[in-house]
């Protein structure tokens, strides 16, 4: 027990230091995101998330299936930016397109050594973790209000973690309601119920904060609420989505990047399924 207890206290302090210099890193990109400093970080992740995919699927090695997702994950984040929604859109959808086409190639030419399944997979688990992370410059640079609404991405996602934890270890103790034990044996029913509460709240405080900070902004409430509670479901389901995928595959963490808490895909699992939701949100709904 207490070489058991030694061992969670390392790994603790490990997360916590982890914590604390990825928030160091991430705090100036997103003070200087009206700059290039947010699609070269963009990039960076899409990248290293691509390869940990790839890995993830026994794929890395191949060149040819990873080629078209490296060079869409480095120029992606700047056409965003840079190109206009009109054209965006257009080259979204042709790139889309064409990396479908190229994959299916290169199933067919190689004989039989990708199937189906494998490029299907790839594919989608790919294109969605693309989209996750350029949704976020999506939103910051053409919603109005942007510059505030692209934080919930990280917010509402990090909060929900966060709460769902603390909550699961205080009101989920001996574990009598898990909530998709063969996913995640460790989650709790009370922890996402936790998770989902604090969520919503911290979504209707941000949303006062922005409006104090912003008298040109006049924030909904109504709209940050229900948005926290859609977030926080999302957050969860991105969160066991990839959760799914790694236990499929045999594989405890996506990467090494974090010590104590895996890859870039570990990290921001929640992240990318709350930005490609908030984007579609904020093409129904105005915040502000």
């Amino acid at each position: 027990n207490a070489v058991t207890a030694e061992f969670n206290g390392g790994s603790m302090k490990t997360r916590v230091l982890t914590s604390l210099v990825a928030i160091a890193i991430l705090v100036p990109v997103l003070i200087f995101a009206d700059y290039p400093v947010l699609p070269f970080a963009i990039a960076i992740c899409s990248v290293i998330a691509v390869y940990e995919m790839l890995k993830c699927l026994s794929l890395h090695q191949s060149v040819a299936m990873g080629c078209p997702f490296y060079l869409i994950a480095c120029g992606m984040p700047f056409l965003v930016r840079y190109l206009g929604i009109g054209r965006l859109q257009s080259a979204v959808l042709g790139a889309t397109v064409l990396c479908l086409l190229y994959l299916f190639a290169v199933m067919i030419f190689s004989h039989g050594k990708y199937t189906p399944l494998q490029v299907g997979i790839c594919f989608f688990s790919l294109f969605y973790i693309l989209i996750g992370f350029n949704s976020i410059i999506f939103i910051h640079d053409f919603e109005q209000g942007g510059e505030y609404i692209y934080l919930v991405a990280f917010l509402g996602a990090w909060i929900t973690d966060i709460f769902a934890y603390f909550c699961g270890m205080l009101f989920g103790r001996g574990g009598k309601h898990k909530l998709i034990p063969d996913v995640s044996p460790k989650k709790t029913v009370e922890g996402s119920v936790g998770g989902i509460l604090f969520c919503v709240l911290s979504m209707i405080l941000f949303g006062v904060i922005v409006d104090a900070l912003e008298p040109g902004l006049d924030a909904n409430l109504w709209i940050f609420a229900l948005a926290g509670l859609a977030i926080s479901i999302v957050a969860q389901i991105g969160d066991l989505s990839m959760s799914v995928l790694k236990r499929h595959y045999g594989i405890k963490d996506y990467g090494k990047l974090f010590p104590g808490h895996g890859g870039i895909l570990d990290r921001f699992d929640s992240v990318l399924a709350v930005s490609t939701v908030l984007l579609v949100l904020c093409s129904f709904f105005n915040f502000f």
